[in-house]
């Protein structure tokens, strides 16, 4: 029996979620049927809206997608001035105030306590200005991801950045795409580092070459969430830039007609690739949705590979410094704590993106920006600018390697708090624990729940948000895992540590690297030792303390309105509120 969501997708969804937005939008909160909410709220992610999570109803979390993270001249400060003038809300963030920009893992835009009766105004903006918040969520193809400085790379192999705009430009829209299982990922790369992350998306194409010719091996399946992570697995198909098109368009189709949409936990690809193998997969793609003969993979670059690989190796890990381009500019990326910017930054930055450089922003998928095409004499005058000590481009590793998701200040998945937890993390293992000689990247991702949006299983320390007692208190607590990474070689986080209460957390991470630094043969990486020990071990070397690190967040945040007012219960909600912020009561 279909679920209720493809019960609802089967009445009303795609392009057509549109006009019933709107007409909502007209009327008002209010004219949303009550009994229909469940059913709307899941429509109007397709035009890249969730509803905000309980305590917070009648306000809605925006995303914007940006191709291969990619935010054109005048598109930076046009987002800037709507999360100014719609993404202010009843509650203020202690960290970031009360108007932010959050840039996500999968180089997109969230914007929080958008209104509904806003949504026509910022979609006139955003459109008038060549963005759009369409397929953002939903059951479809998300933003296209893929090496931040595709195109400028100096040391790229193939530029995949037409590869990735046409797919935008193809899929995006496409009636007969609209409709999947469940979402439909993809990266494309074309450097020699792995930046695209492939691995861990739905479908990747990857740089190889074949008879001198350059083109992308095609990799199926990949995913991180609900404990059930997956590597994305070869199927053995080469294909040229301008074929990646039609075979793009046949694994959609392929995924529309034979995923699972009984079973939503089991919708994913990565589950069919299960089922059936690569073999099949590749079978099933060239009898039934290509119309050319499908050739064989050609020899791949993944023996290159240094992204988010966590190896004392040489090449990129992430995009932040200062690099040149292949024009002979540069670009210069600036380290974002957790991706989150105030309003004010994010309008100072395009300032000066537009002042040193040609206008141009990129975001990566490690929730950082870049300014691009910077001339090489421009380049002290940026780095002098006062904005760069905040978002410094040689920041320390514990603030480079800090990855959150939204946590449960938005989103109702989320078991726990965590960008400004992880904020107050990164300053205390800055000022409190010296890293080992020699390691100077060092990653910490932390997500709220399973969901894995901040993906924990690719970094070199996991947290994963939990419950547990402590002093006879029910207090948010993580789960520690570790040695993850990508990279020629890629593997998964081992989950070592359960239930660890929060604020014992930094001690945790403390005495972990102090045996590390005792341990280490050499100069060996922190997940070249984690690969050496055992798990035994490895559970051993992670010890819960209690440290001088302060946590406000231990109370169960979850069942707050918003996790930092003065008064967080759900009680002192003022939401729902009408367009200009008035409370509706229970009596209206």
């Amino acid at each position: 029996m279909p679920t209720d969501v493809e019960r609802w997708k089967s009445e009303t969804y795609g392009n057509e979620i549109r006009e019933h937005l709107l007409e909502f939008a007209e009327e008002g909160w209010e004219s949303i049927p009550e009994d229909e909410h469940d059913a709307w709220f899941e429509r109007f992610k397709w035009w890249g809206l969730y509803h905000q999570r309980n305590g917070q109803e009648s306000y809605f979390m925006m995303r914007i997608g940006t191709p291969n993270g990619v935010l054109t001249p005048g598109q930076l400060r046009v987002v800037g001035e709507i999360a100014d003038e719609y993404a202010r809300g009843p509650g203020e963030n202690p960290e970031f105030g009360a108007a932010y920009c959050d840039w996500t893992t999968r180089q997109s835009i969230q914007l929080h306590w958008i209104r509904l009766e806003d949504i026509p105004d910022v979609f006139e903006k955003l459109e008038a200005n060549g963005l759009s918040t369409q397929q953002a969520c939903g059951d479809s193809w998300r933003n296209i991801v893929g090496c931040p400085v595709a195109g400028k790379d100096s040391n790229e192999f193939v530029d995949a950045l037409p590869v990735a705009l046409n797919l935008h430009d193809t899929f995006k829209g496409d009636d007969d795409h609209t409709n999947l299982p469940r979402k439909w990922k993809v990266s494309v790369t074309g450097c020699r580092e792995g930046c695209g992350q492939g691995d861990i998306n739905d479908l990747a194409f990857e740089p190889a070459e074949k008879d001198g010719r350059k083109g992308f091996n095609v990799r199926v399946g990949g995913g991180l969430a609900r404990n059930e992570p997956r590597f994305a697995r070869d199927i053995d198909v080469f294909v040229e830039p301008e074929d990646a098109n039609e075979v793009a368009g046949g694994m959609s189709a392929l995924f529309r007609e034979h995923g699972n949409r009984e079973d939503r936990y089991s919708a994913r690809i990565k589950f069919l690739v299960d089922e059936w193998g690569t073999e099949k997969v590749r079978d099933v793609l060239q009898e039934e949705f290509v119309d050319f003969e499908l050739e064989t993979a050609a020899e791949d670059l993944r023996d290159e590979y240094t992204y988010n690989s966590g190896r004392a190796t040489g090449g990129h890990h992430d995009h932040v410094g200062v690099h040149e381009q292949n024009d002979g500019n540069y670009y210069v990326g600036l380290n974002v704590l957790v991706g989150r910017m105030g309003v004010d930054d994010v309008l100072e930055l395009a300032d000066l993106a537009d002042e040193y450089g040609s206008g141009e922003v990129r975001l990566t998928q490690r929730q950082n920006v870049l300014v691009t095409d910077v001339p090489e004499g421009s380049l002290d005058d940026l780095l002098a600018e006062p904005l760069l000590e905040d978002y410094s481009p040689d920041p320390h590793p514990f603030m480079r390697g800090s990855i959150a998701c939204t946590g449960t200040e938005f989103c109702s998945l989320s078991i726990v708090e965590t960008k400004n937890r992880q904020v107050r993390y990164a300053r205390w293992l800055k000022e409190n624990v010296e890293l080992p000689d020699g390691v100077e990247d060092f990653h910490i991702h932390l997500s709220g729940c399973t969901a894995s949006c901040a993906q924990p299983q690719i970094a070199d320390i996991s947290l994963r948000g939990m419950k547990t007692r402590k002093d006879g208190e029910a207090v948010e607590a993580l789960d520690v895992g570790l040695g993850g990474g990508l990279g020629e070689d890629p593997r998964f986080a081992d989950w070592v540590g359960q239930r660890i209460p929060a604020d014992e957390v930094p001690g945790a991470i403390a005495n972990l690297l102090a045996s590390f630094e005792e341990r280490r043969e050499g100069d060996e990486s922190f997940r070249d030792f984690v690969e050496r020990s055992d798990e035994e071990t490895l559970e051993e070397l992670v010890e819960p303390e209690e440290t001088s690190y302060e946590d406000p967040y231990m109370h169960n945040t979850k069942l707050t309105w918003y996790p930092y007012a003065e008064e967080d219960t759900m009680d002192d909600s003022p939401a729902p509120a009408r367009a200009d912020g008035t409370p509706i009561t229970s009596d209206d």
